[in-house]
């Protein structure tokens, strides 16, 4: 054992189980792993009461249809959202950003309790809700991991944080699936609303120990993390840089696949749930709470997969291949899983396929794509990845309504013919990681840091 290992403290050591990880940097890398962990948890608390309330007040197609709405919505928000990142430094902004979406939790709660079960308005206006809020918040958070570290420290401490965000999501759907029955749905709203306060918290007291102006490699100048952002758009910024645009419509494209699938599954589960219901098998459950309880179980297994990635894969996947290389991993996932459901799609396939899908998603791909943008300027990381993982990822929700309309509508597609198409797009994603793969490769160099 050499000395520098003998000095390594304990807690250190064990944390170097899963990714190398310096004692001076534990202390931030474990609270912002803890913040991305309440975050995540406080989002699947309230992502089965999203299911519910719109499955059980409209339909699984209604349901696409409202991306569009979503996507509309979030060009006024990434461009408020640019416009105060301009004014406010990174605490700050966070702090009001968030405050914004628990006085809207609030606000929903009161709404729940005087709905007198009529749920299809309030269905409506939640599911945009979330689909505002999940992006946004995730967005913001990963923003701020990566404004903390230089490339090379992000890629090693990145995997200990997006454990602690894919068992934030785990505990979440474990906690909602425990708790949606005995307190209600209005009531999680309420437990979501609380933990986002200590977020706020947690946030913080990280830029506290980290706010002091640090030496970027390849810089000729220290980089002040505690002022306002430069003026400019989020846009402006994606469309200004290649590298930028490929990321938008990789995320695009992986949002249009995951989105058409999660209607695949919705289109099962609601046929499942009916026919429950008709036949007296539902165990006394009405179809909002047999929906609500699938999904709660459907969340748990795709989150303990995630974690299971997250905490012994990600970090070896990494170091075998490489950031770029690990693009690849969930496209060849999911074209394997759509090639299945191409061929029939009942439920157990459709769900399992689902469940690795999605458990990849949320942690090796989840930290890959964050990592891309440890090469980015500060303006970059802010506004460029705000508008990519708000507007362009819901993008892929619009994209995916609009197929969903001409399949039903017009060409009376069944779940194996929606299955199918993802193939072909799956080809196009596969291009352009390669394209990604190139202009990461090349920034990496001019930054003097490695990338694999």
């Amino acid at each position: 054992m050499t000395e520098k290992t003998k000095n390594v403290p304990t807690i250190t050591k064990i944390f170097r189980i899963f990714t190398v990880i310096n004692a001076d940097e534990l202390v931030t890398a474990l609270l912002l792993t803890l913040n991305g962990f309440l975050i995540m948890g406080a989002y699947y608390l309230v992502k089965p009461v999203r299911e519910g309330l719109i499955l059980a007040g409209t339909s699984p197609e209604f349901k696409q249809y409202l991306s569009a709405a979503t996507v509309i919505l979030l060009i006024f928000v990434v461009k408020a959202f640019s416009h105060i990142a301009s004014r406010f430094a990174r605490h700050r902004l966070i702090a009001w950003v968030t405050g914004f979406f628990i006085a809207n939790l609030v606000l929903f709660y009161f709404w729940y309790l005087t709905s007198g079960g009529k749920l299809a308005i309030l269905g409506t206006v939640f599911f945009v809700w979330i689909g505002i809020f999940n992006v946004m918040i995730i967005a913001q958070f990963w923003a701020f991991a990566n404004d903390l570290y230089t490339q090379e420290a992000g890629q090693r401490i990145f995997v200990l944080v997006a454990f602690g965000v894919t068992f934030g999501a785990f505990a979440g759907s474990k906690v909602a699936d425990w708790l949606i029955e005995p307190i209600g749905p209005s009531s999680l709203m309420l437990v979501c609303g609380g933990i986002l306060i200590a977020c706020i918290i947690i946030t913080w007291i990280i830029h506290n120990r980290e706010k002091s102006p640090k030496e970027i490699k390849g810089a000729m100048e220290k980089i002040d993390k505690n002022a306002p952002l430069k003026k400019g758009g989020g846009f402006r910024l994606v469309f200004k840089k290649r590298y930028l645009l490929y990321i938008a419509l990789f995320v695009l494209l992986l949002n249009f696949i995951n989105t058409n699938g999660e209607y695949i599954l919705s289109r099962v589960i609601d046929q499942r749930a009916a026919e429950a219901i008709q036949t007296g098998t539902a165990n006394g459950m009405t179809e909002e709470a047999f929906i609500g309880n699938f999904y709660a179980g459907f969340f748990s297994y795709v989150n303990l997969l995630a974690w299971f990635i997250q905490l012994f894969l990600v970090s070896r996947i990494f170091k075998w291949v490489g950031v770029r290389g690990a693009l690849f991993f969930l496209p060849l996932i999911s074209l394997g899983g759509y090639i299945a459901i191409s061929t029939g799609a009942a439920l157990i396939i459709v769900k399992w396929a689902k469940i690795l899908e999605n458990s990849t998603d949320y942690s090796l791909m989840n930290t890959t794509r964050h990592s891309l943008f440890l090469v980015t300027t500060r303006e970059e990381k802010y506004k460029a990845k705000a508008a990519i993982d708000t507007f362009f990822h819901r993008a892929g929700d619009v994209f995916s309504a609009l197929l969903v309309f001409l399949g039903t509508t017009f060409l009376t597609w069944k779940s194996e013919s929606f299955a199918g198409f993802n193939i072909f797009l799956i080809a196009v994603w596969i291009a352009l990681a390669v394209l990604i793969w190139k202009k990461h490769k090349k920034l990496s160099r001019v930054t003097n840091q490695p990338g694999e």
